[in-house]
This record gives C-alpha cells, structure tokens and sequence, in this order.
C-alpha cells in the first residue's frame, strides 16, 4: 500500500467531525505522517541549555531571591525570544547589552538606573 492508498485508508476512518476539520483545511494539506514537533523542554540554546535551565541558571547566578511577577515573565520571555530567534528579542538583547556598555563607561550600574 502506497502512502496515498494509507492517507485515503485513514481518512475513511475518521469520524465525520475530524473528517469536516480536513475538508476545512484541504485534504491536499493534510498530512497525517508528518512528524510532531520537538516539545519545548528538549529543545537548546547555543548553550546547550533547555529554556527553563536558561531560566533557572539566570536566577542563579545572579543570585536573585525575591524577585515580582513581572521580573520573572521578563526573564521567562527573554528565554523564549532566544529560543525562538524573534527579531524582537535579538533587538531588545542588542539594546540592553549596548546600553550596559554606557552604563559601565560611565561608572554606573543597573541599580542607579532602577533605584536612581
């Protein structure tokens, strides 16, 4: 059995719901041997780190203890732009890392901008 006479063989046992959803989608479209795609937690940075090690290891080498909830969505964002490659993130990276340049040429730190 060609994989056309399988794809036609499955689609016979769809029941009509899922078989309305792929007339939807165009029968042409649909591929039911198409490979599921990687889960997130398996997927590396060029680290060769998950996003919630990224994650973790942000908090722990920066020693943050008490942090808010928009602290952490900030960081957990910054971890999903870069395993994304969203040009939105690289710019927002590009940015801060530019901007921590002037800080340091100045003789200020993060702190002076938060607290200042």
């Amino acid at each position: 059995m060609d994989k056309d006479e399988q794809k036609q063989a499955i689609y016979d046992r769809l029941s009509p719901r899922r078989k309305k959803f792929i007339d939807r989608i165009g029968y042409s479209k649909w591929d039911p041997f198409q490979e599921p795609k990687h889960p997130i937690e398996t997927r590396q940075d060029a680290t060769k780190r998950t996003a919630q090690q990224l994650f973790r290891d942000f908090f722990e080498a920066n020693q943050v203890q008490e942090y808010g909830n928009a602290y952490g969505r900030g960081v957990y964002e910054m971890c999903m732009g870069v395993f994304n490659r969203d040009e939105r993130y690289r710019g927002i990276f590009e940015f801060c890392l530019w901007y921590g340049r002037q800080l340091r040429e100045t003789g200020l730190t993060a702190d002076d901008v938060w607290e200042g």
